[in-house]
C-alpha cells in the first residue's frame, strides 16, 4: 500500500515537472509563433463584411479587458486582485482568447478555428498554469485568492476588497498594451485589403 500511495506521488510529480517544463517552453516560443500564426491566418482567411463586423465587436471586447486589466498589474511587486482580476485570474489572456475568437470569426475558416483551439490547449494553458505556478510561490496570499476567483471564465461578482486600486494610465503604457489595438487594427486593415482585392 505505501508503495503505491510513494508510485503515485512520484507519478504525479513527474508529470507536474513535465508540464511546467512545457509551460516554460510555451512562453518562451508563443510570440514568434503568434507571428507565424499571422501569416497562416491571411492565407486561410475569407472575410466578407459582415463577418468581420461581427468578429470586430469580440476584438473590441477582448481589447477593452486587456487595456483594463493592464493598468493594474505591476508584475513582480504585487499580486493583482483589483479591477478585471477581482473577476477572474487571467483577464490578459482572456482578452486574447476573445480577440482570437474575434478574428475567427473574422476569417470565416473552420481551419482557423481549429488553429486557434490548438494553439490555446497547447500553449496558453500550460503558460497560464506556469504563470500561476510562479505566483503562487512569489505571494502568499495568491493561494487564498486563487480559491475565490476562476482561472479564467469571470465570475458575476466580485469578491469584497479592503483597499481598491484604480486603473493607471501609467501602468498602461509602461506594459505597452497599446501594441495589441494596433497588431489588431493592422489585421484587420489586411482583412480589408484581402476583401477588396483577393476576394473576387
Amino acid at each position: 500500500m505505501c508503495f503505491r500511495l510513494q508510485k503515485s506521488y512520484w507519478d504525479r510529480s513527474k508529470k507536474a515537472k513535465r508540464l511546467s517544463s512545457w509551460g516554460q517552453i510555451a512562453r518562451r516560443i508563443r510570440v514568434p509563433l503568434g507571428f507565424a500564426s499571422a501569416v497562416l491566418y491571411f492565407w486561410l482567411a475569407h472575410p466578407s463584411l459582415m463577418a468581420m463586423a461581427a468578429g470586430g465587436a469580440f476584438v473590441a471586447a477582448g481589447l477593452s479587458l486587456r487595456a483594463l486589466a493592464s493598468g493594474h498589474v505591476r508584475k513582480n511587486e504585487a499580486l493583482a486582485t483589483s479591477g478585471p482580476y477581482a473577476y477572474t485570474r487571467n483577464p490578459l489572456y482572456l482578452g486574447s482568447m476573445l480577440i482570437a475568437a474575434g478574428f475567427a470569426v473574422a476569417a470565416r475558416s473552420w481551419w482557423v478555428g481549429l488553429i486557434f483551439v490548438g494553439m490555446l490547449l497547447a500553449i496558453y494553458l500550460p503558460v497560464i498554469r506556469a504563470e500561476e505556478e510562479f505566483l503562487r510561490g512569489k505571494f502568499p496570499e495568491f493561494e487564498e485568492y486563487a480559491r475565490g476567483v476562476p482561472r479564467l471564465l469571470p465570475r458575476v461578482r466580485a469578491p469584497a476588497m479592503k483597499t481598491r486600486s484604480m486603473f493607471s494610465t501609467a501602468l498602461y503604457l509602461q506594459h505597452r498594451e497599446y501594441n495589441a489595438l494596433l497588431g489588431a487594427a493592422g489585421m484587420m486593415s489586411a482583412l480589408v485589403v484581402k476583401l477588396i482585392y483577393f476576394s473576387r
